[in-house]
Parts: structure tokens; C-alpha cells; sequence
């Protein structure tokens, strides 16, 4: 275990090639509300570009809720005539999976109740009356959904918000992956919004994939780096950002807001970020989301009951200083 007071970003290496062999490929771009950077080493050259950009479209069209004509979006609006696709289907089975684990904390239909509270980092939460909770949860709990066996979706309430956000970005990074192997790639790292898969090695450097760990008392003059993360086969995801923790104005303390989909209300929790490496980015994604609504001490408990998984929270211990728990997969992959 490692007990450190910094919390950290992912940042990527991303460096040319130059050495015989298979050539090195980087594809970066902007795509779901946030950058992506791709880079493979392959000795066939095959359009990445119009790949990516064809499953970005994919993924919009099934699960964006930005997008108002996507499935998604039409389904929140009381369609029931929805035949959902693959990718749909992939990210409910997989919201399930969580959301069963998790006893609830992981949940795509809270966004009724975020909204209500008018979450946001620069926003105050907003108080509810009692009467307005009870209404807003009849909204909330993902055992209200059912994904059909034809593959439509039925809602117990046709007012229930559905909501993959937390979920899909690390789903698609599964997709694209999927496409490498397609290509028969065997070395590639993949990275958008900060999640990350890699596979193989950097060929370039005869090494592990390396993402370094940002240092959050860096200057904005230098940065400077905590530590640096070797991926191997794995994906990472993470949750939360220690910068945004409000300190209580009565009692001193260090904590961040969340929903508790289970009783509907915004509750202080000490973990103020969570990091998880799984065999995929959409479990990555989903668990970190989990772990963040959980807390601490449950995210611990929830930690023992799943497998191949590793963590490094960044929590507020009770005399209020940042610590670090890192679990010992995270701790065998760090490289200090």
C-alpha cells in the first residue's frame, strides 16, 4: 500500500517511431464530448480514421444522450417501439452486472436525481423537499428496466431517465480495441477521456505501455510527474478529481458530493477519486463510477466481493489529510 497526499491525471506518451519492424500508426481526433489518441504498430496500413469515425457514429446513434434522434434519447422520451442494437444491449448487460455488485450504487437511471440536486462543480446543491425526493426516486433503480428478450426496453415508469454516460465511453474504447484484434494488431494502446486499454507492448521502446501520473502541486510553469503506470493487457478508467472537495464551512472537512441512488439523497464522501484496472475498459468505467458512489470504506467491502480488479483511491481520512490506498495489482504495476 502506498500512502501518498497527491492525487494524479493520466497522461499519455505518445512518441514516433523510427526502428525496423512493423510501422507505428497514431490516430488522434475528438469524439463523445472529449479527445482520443490511438496508437498501434502494425505492418499493414488499413484506414483507422474512417474506422473510428464510423463506431463513434455507432455509439452516438445507440447511447447518446446528446444526440435527441439516437435510441437512447428517443426511448427516454417514451418510445417503446425501440428495437436496441448490440451496443445497446452490451452496456445494459454490463449496467446490470455493476449495478447487481454494487448493491445499487452503480446506477444509470440517477440521472433524474443528479439533475434534480443541480450538480455541477461550480453549482451548490440544491435542497428537496421530502415530497419532491419521493417522487423523484420512483425515477430511480435500474431493476425498473428491462432489456427484453426481442431487445426492446421496457420501463416501469415511462418518466425514467436512462443514462450510459458513465459506462460508454470505456465501452467504446472496448470496440475499438475489438477492431485492432480484427487487424490482427497485437500492440496497441487506446486512450479517450483519460481511459485507457493497452495490449501488447511499445514496440518502440521494447517495453510495457507506460502512462505517467501527474503531480497536482506542479506549477502551471512545469509539470511534473507523481509516478508512472506500466499497462499490460488491461484497461484503466478513472472517477472523481480530489481538486473539486469541498470543506465543510462548520466542521473543517474534506468532502465531495454524491447521489446514493438508494435512498435519493446527496451525501459528503471521503473517496475523492477512484482508479481501477479490469480485463476490459467498460468494467474499468463502470466500477470507478461505482466505487465514487459507494465511499471508501464500502468501495473496500464491494473491492473484496468482485475479481480482477485493482484500485487506487485517493481518499480524506478522519484527520482530514489526502491518503492513497492502492491495491497490491496496482501497486505490482506501478513503476516508482
Amino acid at each position: 500500500m502506498k500512502k501518498v497526499a497527491l492525487s494524479f491525471l493520466v497522461v499519455l506518451f505518445f512518441i514516433s517511431c523510427t526502428s525496423d519492424g512493423p510501422q507505428v500508426y497514431t490516430e488522434t481526433g475528438k469524439a463523445l464530448g472529449t479527445t482520443y489518441q490511438v496508437k498501434y504498430f502494425s505492418s499493414e496500413d488499413f484506414n483507422t480514421k474512417k474506422a473510428l469515425d464510423s463506431i463513434f457514429e455507432m455509439i452516438n446513434s445507440s447511447m447518446s444522450t446528446y444526440q435527441t434522434d439516437s435510441d437512447i434519447s428517443r426511448i427516454n422520451s417514451g418510445a417503446e417501439d425501440i428495437e436496441v442494437d448490440s451496443h445497446f444491449q452490451q452496456v445494459f448487460k454490463y449496467s446490470q452486472k455493476i449495478f447487481n455488485e454494487s448493491e445499487g450504487y452503480f446506477d444509470p437511471t440517477v440521472g433524474s436525481l443528479v439533475n434534480a440536486y443541480g450538480f455541477g462543480p461550480d453549482k451548490p446543491l440544491n435542497e428537496l423537499e421530502a415530497s419532491q425526493l419521493d417522487s423523484i426516486k420512483e425515477l430511480v433503480g435500474f431493476d425498473k428496466v428491462e432489456l427484453t428478450e426481442d431487445n426492446f426496453i421496457r420501463k416501469e415508469n415511462p418518466d425514467i431517465y436512462l443514462d450510459f454516460n458513465a459506462i460508454a465511453k470505456g465501452y467504446t474504447i472496448d470496440v475499438i480495441a475489438e477492431y485492432l484484434d480484427s487487424k490482427n494488431v497485437e500492440n496497441y494502446l487506446i486512450e479517450l477521456g483519460g481511459e485507457l486499454v493497452a495490449r501488447g507492448r511499445n514496440i518502440e521502446k521494447e517495453a510495457d505501455w507506460m502512462v505517467a501520473i501527474d503531480n497536482p502541486q506542479q506549477t502551471n510553469e512545469e509539470r511534473t510527474f507523481q509516478s508512472v503506470l506500466a499497462l499490460n493487457d488491461r484497461a484503466m478508467a478513472t472517477s472523481g478529481n480530489y481538486r473539486k472537495f469541498r470543506v465543510d464551512s462548520t466542521t473543517g472537512k474534506r468532502f465531495v458530493h454524491t447521489i446514493n441512488p438508494l435512498t435519493g439523497e446527496a451525501e459528503k464522501s471521503d473517496l475523492l477519486s477512484a482508479s481501477v484496472l479490469a480485463e476490459n475498459c467498460t468494467l474499468a468505467d463502470g466500477y470507478a463510477t461505482a466505487f465514487m458512489a459507494l465511499g471508501y470504506e464500502k468501495s473496500l467491502e464491494m473491492l473484496r466481493r468482485i475479481e480482477n480488479v485493482d484500485v487506487y483511491f485517493i481518499y480524506a481520512d478522519e484527520a482530514e489529510s489526502i491518503r492513497i490506498f492502492s491495491s497490491e495489482g496496482f501497486d505490482e504495476a506501478l513503476r516508482d
